[in-house]
């Protein structure tokens, strides 16, 4: 029997299953700010009270898991993650408990995200009542994204790269949106982008 969440419950999804193939190692256990990239995005999440917290998991899975223990969050195994983001979108979107109000998609590699970012994200979905609610950076569109429970059904048939890209496409003109300064969208890629978010952090 699968576990039923009460009515206004706001899920996240961490993506934390890539292979770092142009950092040359684990991004995610690079230090940034005095504590590692996981560690910062956890605590992002956990702060923004999103509950469940399910972190998915692929690349040095169990490196990924150990680091998760004494937390409340919940690892779930993407077996595909090599195929691309989306799959690791789909492996947490699927594990979601039943009647999860909707799910804050965040990626582990953006450390200049913060919690006061999501709560405006999720209060802006609440209050438009829309089925989504995008972060916008100058142009670009990226997380962290709040999905409703609306368009679960169709972020489960995502495959390969765009983390619900073709989904935010399909329904463009219904979403609301929340402008951030382009500088919050740093991502972590190549070592460069390290000394960058940890220069912006100080």
């Amino acid at each position: 029997m699968s576990r039923r969440a009460a009515p206004a419950e706001i899920a996240g999804v961490l993506l934390a299953a890539g292979m770092s193939t142009r950092m040359g190692r684990n991004k995610l256990f690079l230090e940034v700010g005095g504590e590692t990239v996981l560690a910062r995005a956890l605590a992002v999440a956990l702060a923004a009270r999103l509950d469940p917290l399910l972190v998915v998991v692929g690349h040095e899975a169990d490196r990924v898991r150990a680091a998760l223990d004494g937390t409340r969050a919940r690892p779930v195994e993407n077996p595909d993650y090599a195929r691309g983001l989306n799959t690791s979108l789909r492996a947490g979107i699927a594990a979601l408990p039943e009647g999860t109000a909707a799910a804050v998609v965040m990626l582990a590699d953006m450390p200049l995200v913060d919690a006061a970012m999501i709560d405006t994200l999720v209060a802006r979905w609440r209050a438009a009542g829309a089925p989504l609610a995008i972060s916008r950076y100058g142009e670009v569109v990226a997380p962290p994204i709040v999905y409703g429970a609306a368009l679960f059904p169709e972020l489960r048939e995502l495959d390969g790269e765009g983390c619900g890209k073709a989904v935010i496409k399909r329904h463009r003109g219904e979403e609301v949106a929340v402008d951030w300064p382009a500088l919050r969208l740093t991502d972590l890629d190549v070592p460069e982008d390290v000394a960058r978010a940890a220069e912006a952090i100080r």
